[in-house]
């Protein structure tokens, strides 16, 4: 049995994962906003998973650049910038009460550990995982092995650039994916588009209250034919095929796993971007690439952390 936890900006979550990935038992707390407390909520959770359970190993996902060698968090902007330089290990070491091995990575490389463990990479050498949400998360798997890169940037498919005289990008750089497509960026457009009185039944839902307008208010509406909502989900999926496409010509995988909120869309977002990668990519990959759902269904992030345990990255 594993002890899989997921550090995020508003919650950590842990649990019990079994060899088959099971999970089963999990728990949650909201995440304090210092170090000092965040270390208490931290081993009082794990404390509470085990309650007595023996545990071969902890894995831990986490935000931001991890270094699995020694799970210290090397760079982590925002809420939780306080585990910056901290060891993810040392900070549960005193809930763990023995000389267990701990592991930690990156949350999107460790949700692809979760799909090559029990889920759609399972018995793949070559895949690229992308996760689409707030932001643009990505993870590869090259010849059996997820990268890293020199500094644990690689996977970072939500920067790469579409335009190269874009929108600013909160990593310093210029038209990035994240800036033309993420729920951010969608919502962003909508909501530009309804406070400046353009015709759509977004429009007239949200008038007065633009700022409650969803990435799913935005799809749903294009999927229900709305001409401005269609027009938004339709440049952004173009953004979206146009990265993805640059990327399948460097990695060359067997199939590309999309998960994330936004890609709950299902075929309303998924047939257009396959058939525009397909149309930019034929020439030299030689056949259609299958974008597949992931098949570890925890959204917790619990299970793809347990991964991590059995294909550490050193």
């Amino acid at each position: 049995m594993i002890l899989g936890i997921d550090i995020g900006g508003t919650r950590i979550k842990a649990g019990l994962v079994g060899e088959d990935g099971s999970l089963l038992k999990s728990a949650a707390v909201p995440t304090p906003p210092a170090l000092p407390a965040f270390a208490r909520a931290l081993c009082s959770l794990v404390r509470d998973c085990l309650d007595g359970v023996s545990v071969k190993a902890v894995g831990i996902g986490c935000k931001g650049i991890v270094n699995p060698s020694n799970t210290t968090v090397d760079v982590l902007p925002g809420t939780l910038h306080y585990l910056e330089g901290r060891s993810l290990a040392e900070l549960i070491q005193p809930a763990l009460g023995g000389e267990i091995p701990v592991f930690a990575d990156n949350d999107a490389r460790v949700a692809l550990a979760g799909e090559v463990a029990w889920g759609a990479a399972r018995g793949r050498a070559n895949v690229v995982m992308v996760t689409l949400g707030t932001g643009v998360g990505g993870a590869v798997l090259s010849e059996g092995r997820i990268l890293r890169g020199a500094a644990g940037v690689a996977g970072h498919i939500g920067h790469v650039i579409v335009d190269p005289r874009g929108p600013l990008c909160i990593c310093g750089s210029r038209g990035c994916l994240e800036t033309y497509f993420s729920a951010r960026a969608i919502e962003f457009a909508a909501r530009e588009g309804v406070d400046r009185g353009c015709e759509s039944a977004l429009t007239e839902k949200f008038a007065t209250r633009s700022g409650e307008l969803s990435c799913s208010d935005v799809f749903r509406a294009a999927s229900q034919g709305d001409g401005m909502a269609r027009m938004i989900v339709d440049e952004a999926t173009f953004a979206l095929a146009a990265a993805l496409s640059g990327v399948l010509h460097v990695v060359d995988p067997e199939i590309v796993i999309v998960g994330g909120q936004i890609s709950e869309a299902g075929d309303a977002l998924l047939l257009p971007l396959a058939e525009e990668i397909h149309r930019r990519t034929r020439c030299l990959l030689n056949r259609l690439v299958p974008l597949v759902p992931p098949q570890v269904l925890d959204r917790s992030g619990i299970v793809g952390a347990a991964a991590i345990t059995y294909h550490p990255q050193k």
